[in-house]
């Protein structure tokens, strides 16, 4: 996974838990699932790289 990618994931993760602890301390049962829903989705996005990254060979340098 690209160090851009696994930036991008984490600060969606972040931004949602935000949400979620938003919702909470407001009584925004709206905002809380929504936090949550996009907290898994971020989670489940960083995981499919991390999937992809081990199935994928390793580039060497100099190499084709």
């Amino acid at each position: 996974m690209s160090e851009k990618d696994e930036f991008r994931h984490k600060a969606e993760e972040y931004k949602a838990k935000a949400k979620e602890d938003l919702g909470k301390a407001t009584g925004n049962e709206q905002w809380q699932a929504e936090g949550k829903t996009e907290k898994s989705a971020s989670k489940l996005k960083q995981a499919g790289e991390k999937l992809k990254d081990a199935l994928t060979p390793d580039k060497k340098p100099g190499g084709h």
